[in-house]
């Protein structure tokens, strides 16, 4: 299995993400890994750790949730791999649950959330998001 890190969706998954999606909430499984470093694309010094920085965004996400029809379900870091092999471990993991994934659109789109995307960006190496649903 092939893993590619990405830090925004590609043109695929954006025409996804505009699609009504499935009905009732959508839960959005996060992980995260962070860079040691934070690097901010407008070259700003900093001696923020990428954990830092990604927690910079985490604090005004948690805020913005709301207005959004959504809310964290469970966040967590990962510390241990009990079954199965991968060459590195993600560092962290957390679970949203959106309304809709029209909400989720929207929050991602707003320029609330542009203005503080750049912490994310900074703080992370790779990103992997999954939607998920309940089954009926």
């Amino acid at each position: 299995m092939k893993i590619t890190n990405k830090l925004m969706p590609d043109g695929e998954q954006e025409k996804l993400l505009s699609h009504s999606g499935p009905d009732g909430p959508v839960f959005m499984i996060n992980l995260v890994k962070f860079k040691e470093n934070a690097t901010y694309e407008d070259k700003r010094s900093t001696n923020l750790s990428g954990r830092e920085a990604y927690r910079l965004y985490g604090l005004e996400v948690v805020k913005m949730l709301p207005k959004y029809n959504a809310e964290v379900v469970f966040g967590t870091h990962i510390t241990e791999l009990i079954i199965g092999e991968v060459e590195e471990l993600w560092d962290e993991i957390t679970v949203v649950k959106y309304a809709s994934r029209k909400d989720l659109r929207d929050m991602t789109t707003s320029q609330e959330w542009k203005n503080i995307n750049v912490h994310r960006l900074a703080g992370i190496e790779g990103q992997l998001n999954i939607e998920s649903v309940r089954p009926s």
